[in-house]
């Protein structure tokens, strides 16, 4: 029993040393370097929540992830415990309603519908007319897409006589970006008057039904990135965007998804149109071959790197949901040493410039139905 003691009282000398200790800025011993330090910021002198402006906010910077410095004297800086900024928190409603609120008094007109574009289907917000174009960059506390196919702009206007507002480009979770910053769109959505969101993108097809260029009506996604506990909705709740819990049972609009595929039929596309489930994963790598099996084994048809946060987001806040995908590649589950079996963001982005014309007859001609029963 004494030596339990004498061991622990000497951990928390070591501890105490430690979290004394000026750390050099550029010193690999950090936060991350040390496990006495890791373990022992629990004794930090000082606590704070990472703000919005600090490390998780619009134009903020990533510092370690845990930790910011503070410059003390010449060249050395104290190192602090930082707790992280729940993802919740990081877009607070106000400054939700201020981004609505500078998007609605800049258009003149609030939308109904949302269009969320995938990679290489920014031509949807082409087809909008009298339309008002906002730059991410000159929109306040907006993020930037970094993404090749997503223009980075948002465009309000009209189509088939609805008000609709449209995102050229998203933001995804492998630039960087956390996924409530992903999906805060979304909700600037909802605060601008959208009731419907269109969510699409580009994604690999597994099912070995579906070819090249089909596109697959969203009815069910599985959440990968939930299955390792990361949700746009991690946090407190604001009551005023949605309930703590939202049940996600039917979140893509059975009506719609009807509605549509009577759509396909009248344009002549019903055999390159499926019903099927989505997942969304990282990225920004592809998925392995295992990967690929075991997400099949799931019941997975399709997969890409976006939307399903979005969804969650849109259901969160009670919008109706429709969302597809265009199928740019087949996943291969069988190993081969065949280069061309590799999907490239080249490939995607060129099937989807040649599927365009019909993603955008079937959002349009969707729009017109609900404008019409509205």
């Amino acid at each position: 029993m004494s030596l339990l003691f004498l061991n622990i009282s000497c951990l928390k000398h070591t501890f105490r040393l430690r979290i004394s200790h000026k750390i050099r800025k550029n010193s690999p011993q950090n936060l991350f370097g040390s496990n006495f330090l890791a373990f022992g910021l629990i004794h930090l002198r000082t606590s704070r929540m990472c703000s919005r402006d600090c490390c998780g906010g619009p134009g903020g910077s990533q510092k370690g992830g845990n930790t910011c410095t503070e410059k003390k004297g010449k060249g050395a800086a104290v190192t602090e415990k930082v707790i992280p900024t729940p993802q919740s928190l990081l877009y607070p409603y106000e400054v939700i309603q201020e981004i609505a609120d500078f998007i609605v008094k800049g258009a003149g007109m609030r939308p109904k519908i949302g269009i969320i574009c995938g990679s290489g289907l920014g031509s949807l917000a082409d087809i909008i007319t009298d339309a008002k174009i906002f730059e991410y960059e000159k929109i306040p506390n907006f993020p930037v897409s970094t993404v090749e196919g997503h223009a980075g702009k948002l465009v309000v206007g009209h189509l088939e006589g609805a008000i609709v507002m449209a995102m050229q480009g998203r933001f995804h979770f492998y630039e960087g970006y956390p996924l409530a910053k992903c999906s805060m769109p979304v909700r600037v959505m909802k605060l601008c008057g959208v009731e419907y969101l269109f969510a699409t993108n580009a994604a690999g097809g597994i099912n070995p039904k579906y070819a090249v260029g089909d596109i697959m009506l969203m009815h069910d996604h599985v959440n990968m990135l939930g299955f390792a506990g990361n949700s746009p909705l991690q946090g407190p709740n604001d009551p005023r965007f949605g309930p703590r819990f939202p049940a996600l049972v039917n979140s893509y609009n059975k009506d719609l998804i009807n509605k549509a595929l009577e759509i396909g039929k009248s344009m002549g596309i019903e055999s390159n149109m499926h019903v099927g489930v989505y997942s969304c994963l990282g990225g920004p790598t592809y998925e392995t071959i295992a990967e690929l099996k075991a997400l099949r084994m799931m019941g997975v048809d399709a997969v890409g790197m976006s939307t399903v946060h979005e969804v969650i987001t849109a259901r969160h806040c009670d919008m109706k949901v429709f969302a597809f995908s265009l199928i740019t590649n087949k996943c291969s589950t069988e190993y081969s040493d065949m280069k061309d079996e590799e999907a490239t963001h080249e490939e995607v982005m060129s099937v989807a410039k040649n599927r365009q014309k019909a993603c955008c007859e079937l959002v349009a001609r969707l729009v017109r139905e609900i404008q019409a029963e509205s």
